[in-house]
């Protein structure tokens, strides 16, 4: 009888900063072609804050006034930025699990646009004698789409993913206090 295997030591290990996201890193940028975007993806991927530390529940309190309120919502937007993107699109992942219908107009464009993609590669595509381009057979996946995509409720989507992350990521940096400086600094109390 085989001995069982032991779990890896950074699951249970609090102190190992395991990042969960490792592999994001290898196998998304991967998928992009080289250019902005893909940096862009490199650079929201290395800032990610630890999680630990952006849910530390003892770091939360409310700002005395309004400028330290100012402060908080300045400091923390730039400082927790990446995680904030992370939140943004767990929302946006969210959204679309509870809504099924939904599902299925982004799977009804996705599919129109695979179908363009292929076609494209075979031979351009002639309808009563013009000849479409795959930008014009974008479009009109997209124009087929849009009353899918209306009767989806996918503007009410787009808006409450919006509400919803003004909410959490707005309440996060508002009531997250400041990091202390590591160096020492002359800090002013407030009058």
């Amino acid at each position: 009888m085989a001995a069982a295997k032991p779990p890896p030591e950074h699951l249970f290990n609090p102190t190992t900063d395991s990042d969960p996201l490792a592999g994001l890193g290898t196998k998304l940028p991967a998928m992009l072609p080289p250019g902005p975007a893909r940096q862009w993806l490199e650079a929201r991927r290395a800032g990610v804050r630890p999680w630990g530390s952006f849910l530390d529940q003892r770091r939360f309190g409310v700002p005395r006034n309004f400028g330290e309120l100012c402060q908080r919502l300045s400091h923390n937007a730039e400082h927790f930025q990446s995680n904030y993107l992370f939140v943004f699109l767990g929302l946006i992942l969210y959204c679309l699990v509870t809504s099924p219908l939904l599902l299925v107009a982004l799977g009804v464009f996705f599919g129109a646009c695979y179908v363009v993609r292929l076609r494209a590669q075979q031979a351009p595509l002639v309808l009563l004698g013009w000849e479409l381009t795959p930008a014009h057979q974008y479009g009109l996946a997209g124009g087929v789409s849009l009353p899918v995509f209306w009767l989806a409720g996918a503007g009410a989507a787009v808006f409450w993913v919006l509400g919803a992350t003004l909410v959490v990521i707005g309440s996060h940096a508002a009531f997250r206090q400041l990091e202390p400086p590591d160096t020492p600094e002359l800090q002013m109390e407030p009058v």
